[in-house]
């Protein structure tokens, strides 16, 4: 078998060696299917049969923002636990636990890895297209879907670990600084949680298997697939993946999580910490992804603060005055608002004068917008970088996703192009005028001098 491996695996490497030359162009083309499988799960594919390989996303609605106020974490204790076990199946299918686990997926030369991300629960499934390998991998990662063993011992132990390193991390400043911020931004909204070492306590072996059982229903699942398979092996595929998995007759729509607030008032926190430098985070509640807004708000951003060294951020603090070797905005929007937040690191002497220059130049743009000479340099650089958003089943994975948990036209990509040369400097001016109140933002400053 490992000498079959080796074989596909190289012949996959001298296939992709040729097909990324013709990539770029060819995927960005490739039409997006989609349907939904009896059991309810929403399935949307590419078929990119250039390398003999498979990447599968399958996503719940079962991201942090689902985590109660008093477990923080659960989310991601659940996605954790996934690898550390699973119950037997039958009995051809012993008992795994994650040593097992590890060594069957080393085997198969496939790997799954899940994760808790703000939105959303996801399983992310790496094979080769071989039938026999793909199969298998497939059933392997159904058993971890659906038959996690949450055993007790095992959770005690990473749950210690993960106290460690959040007592770690609380050492650093910008863990600080990025824990403060989010609790002003946020207030209360699930967005703004954070896993503590209480909140960890109050998660038990009782509670992972009673999240498992409400969230993870194929019924719920959103599936993408990008690979060298067809529509009739993608829907094999999926129904193997699931199978483990409860398919319940009425699917209730999941209760709707309350909306980001937005802020009343102007926050400053400036927080004492021994440190060689100040971190600064300057922001407030954002949009939501599916916003009509979105790609001027990208645009416009890549101009302000996203684009590097080109920004106008990076200009007037690092260029000019010398505040700070690195400064840089994003926007970071979900299924519900997320922030929109300015960042850098000064001198702590320097933190003062830092703050002020940044409001100043994020206030005037909003205001004026971007120049045209700005706007045409924007759009040149993303239009022109566009193709390596989608050079690899990964990224174009990746995209594939945003689609699907977002309700984006299945052309979304297609179209992409044209819609950012489209924009003009008034639309984004408009939008950022709709989003962003500089005159109500909060300012966290860690380690700066009073």
């Amino acid at each position: 078998m490992n000498a079959i491996l080796k074989t596909i695996a190289a012949r996959a490497v001298l296939v992709s060696a040729g097909a990324i030359f013709y990539a770029q162009s060819a995927w960005a083309l490739l039409p997006i299917q989609h349907w939904t499988e009896p059991s309810g799960a929403r399935v949307w594919l590419v078929e990119s049969p250039a390398i003999p390989m498979v990447d599968v996303q399958v996503d719940f609605d079962a991201g942090a923002r689902r985590d109660p106020a008093a477990q923080s974490g659960l989310a991601a204790a659940a996605a954790l636990m996934s690898s550390k076990g699973v119950t037997a199946g039958g009995a051809n299918e012993p008992a795994l636990d994650e040593n097992d686990l590890g060594e069957a997926w080393a085997d198969l030369g496939a790997s799954l890895e899940a994760g808790a991300e703000r939105d959303g629960l996801v399983f992310s499934l790496r094979s080769l297209t071989e039938p026999d390998l793909l199969e298998r991998a497939a059933r392997l990662a159904a058993r971890q879907l659906g038959q996690p063993s949450f055993a007790p011992e095992i959770w005690q132990r990473e749950r210690a670990r993960w106290d460690a390193a959040i007592k770690e991390a609380d050492t650093r400043p910008g863990t600080v600084a990025a824990k403060a911020f989010a609790a002003a931004v946020y207030g209360s909204h699930p967005y703004g949680q954070r896993p503590t070492a209480q909140t960890l306590a109050n998660i038990e072996v009782a509670d992972l298997q009673a999240f498992h059982a409400r969230y993870l229903q194929a019924c719920r699942a959103r599936v993408s697939i990008v690979g060298a398979v067809t529509r009739t092996q993608a829907q094999q595929l999926v129904q193997t993946l699931l199978s483990r998995l409860p398919a319940p007759s009425d699917c209730a729509p999941l209760p709707a999580v309350p909306e980001v607030q937005p802020l009343e008032k102007a926050v400053q926190e400036n927080i004492p910490f021994a440190s060689a430098q100040a971190h600064v985070l300057i922001g407030q509640p954002g949009f939501v992804r599916r916003d009509p807004d979105f790609l001027a708000l990208l645009v416009g951003n890549h101009i302000l603060g996203g684009g590097g060294f080109t920004s106008r951020l990076t200009n007037e603090v690092r260029e000019k005055r010398g505040l700070s070797y690195s400064v840089g905005s994003s926007f970071s929007p979900g299924l519900n608002a997320g922030a929109f937040v300015v960042g850098l690191q000064t001198r702590p002497d320097q933190a003062a004068q830092a703050v002020q220059v940044t409001r100043e130049v994020l206030k005037r743009f909003v205001e004026q917008g971007p120049t045209e000479a700005e706007l045409r340099a924007a759009k040149d650089n993303l239009i022109g970088g566009f193709a390596l958003r989608i050079d690899s089943n990964r990224k174009l994975l990746a995209n594939v996703v945003n689609i699907a948990w977002n309700g984006l036209p299945l052309n979304y990509l297609e179209h992409w192009t044209d819609r950012v040369q489209a924009l003009t400097v008034a639309e984004i001016r408009a939008a950022f005028q709709r989003k962003l109140q500089p005159d109500r933002m909060v300012t966290v400053v860690v380690g700066g001098q009073p």
